[in-house]
C-alpha cells in the first residue's frame, strides 16, 4: 500500500508534461487565432465607441452615439435591407442548385468528370474576370442577354443601370459562381452514402424521389447545415463584385452592408461610423449561425 502511495505523486509530472505538449502544438494556430480574429474583432468594438478624428478635433469617448446613427443612416437601412433581400434569394436557389447539381453528377454517366468540372469552374475563377465576364452579358445594346431579347422582338433592358434590376444581376451572378463550391461538398456527402441502402430501397420499389427524401436528405442534414452556413456568410461579405460590376448603384439600389462599410472607412474616412456597422454585421452573422444551429443540428443524422 505504501509503495502506490509514494509511487502516485511520481506520475504527476508526466501528466503535467503532456498537458503542456498538447498546448505548444496548437500555440502557433492558436496565436494566429488571436492575432488575426479576435483581437481584430475586440479592437473593431473598442473603436466604434470613438468620435472620427476630424479637422484637428482629438478623438473622444461617445459611447453608442455611433451606434444610434445608424438609425438615420438612410444608406445603411437601404444597404441593409439589400443585403438581407441578397441573403434571403441566393442563399436557397443556390444550396437547391448545388444539390440538384450534385444528384445528377452521383451517378456512373458518360463524360461525368467533364460534367463535375464544368459545374465546379465558375468556383475556381477570380472575380473580376467573373465581373468582366457578366458584364459582357449585361451590356446594354450589345450585351448578350439584349441579343436574346431582340430576337424576340423586345427592347433592350439596362440590367446594371435601373434600380429594379442591378441587385438581381448580382444575385445571379452569385448563384452561377457558388453552386458549384456547395455541390462538392454534397457529391462527397453523397458517395459517403452506404450503396446498400440504395440496394434495399430498389428491392422495396421505393422511388428515387421517395428515397431521397426518406434517406439521402436526412443524411445529408450535416452537410446542409455547413452549407447553409457558408453561404450565409459569403451573402453577408460581397464586396468586390459590388465594386467591379455597379459600385453600388445607381442611386444606391445595388449597395450591400459590407460595401458601403468598405466606402466609409476608406472614401469618407469615418472609421468609427464603419467600426460600428461592421459590430452590426458581425453581431447579424452570430444570430443567423446559432438560429442554424439550434433548428437544424438537432436534425441533422450523423453516420
Amino acid at each position: 500500500m505504501s509503495t502506490i502511495i509514494a509511487s502516485t505523486p511520481q506520475r504527476r509530472p508526466a501528466f503535467w508534461s503532456t498537458q503542456l505538449y498538447g498546448y505548444l502544438l496548437i500555440l502557433p494556430a492558436l496565436s494566429f487565432l488571436l492575432l488575426f480574429t479576435h483581437y481584430p474583432a475586440v479592437a473593431t468594438i473598442w473603436e466604434s465607441l470613438f468620435s472620427a478624428s476630424r479637422n484637428n478635433h482629438p478623438v473622444h469617448f461617445v459611447g453608442l452615439d455611433n451606434y444610434m446613427a445608424l438609425l438615420d443612416d438612410d444608406i445603411f437601412i437601404q444597404s441593409l435591407w439589400n443585403n438581407v433581400l441578397y441573403a434571403l434569394i441566393t442563399i436557397p436557389l443556390a444550396v437547391t442548385l448545388a444539390l440538384m447539381m450534385a444528384l445528377a453528377v452521383n451517378r456512373r454517366l458518360a463524360a461525368n468528370s467533364l460534367v463535375r468540372a464544368a459545374f465546379f469552374i465558375p468556383s475556381l475563377l477570380p472575380m473580376i474576370a467573373i465581373a468582366n465576364l457578366w458584364l459582357f452579358f449585361y451590356t446594354p445594346q450589345l450585351g448578350l442577354l439584349n441579343k436574346l431579347l431582340a430576337l424576340f422582338s423586345l427592347p433592350a433592358v439596362n440590367w446594371l443601370g435601373e434600380p429594379g434590376t442591378s441587385l438581381y444581376c448580382l444575385m445571379a451572378v452569385s448563384v452561377w459562381r457558388e453552386a458549384g463550391f456547395f455541390m462538392i461538398f454534397y457529391l462527397a456527402a453523397l458517395q459517403q452514402i452506404d450503396p446498400r441502402l440504395n440496394e434495399a430501397a430498389a428491392i422495396e420499389g421505393a422511388s428515387r424521389g421517395y428515397f431521397f427524401r426518406r434517406v439521402q436528405w436526412p443524411l445529408l442534414m450535416p452537410t446542409t447545415l455547413f452549407v447553409l452556413i457558408n453561404a450565409s456568410m459569403n451573402a453577408f461579405r460581397i464586396v468586390d463584385q459590388v465594386i467591379a460590376m455597379t459600385n453600388g448603384g445607381p442611386n444606391n439600389s445595388s449597395s450591400l452592408l459590407l460595401f458601403y462599410i468598405y466606402r466609409t472607412a476608406f472614401s469618407f474616412w469615418d472609421m468609427p461610423a464603419a467600426a460600428a456597422m461592421t459590430v452590426v454585421l458581425l453581431v447579424i452573422l452570430a444570430a443567423i449561425a446559432l438560429i442554424k444551429f439550434t433548428l437544424l443540428d438537432k436534425r441533422a443524422h450523423y453516420q
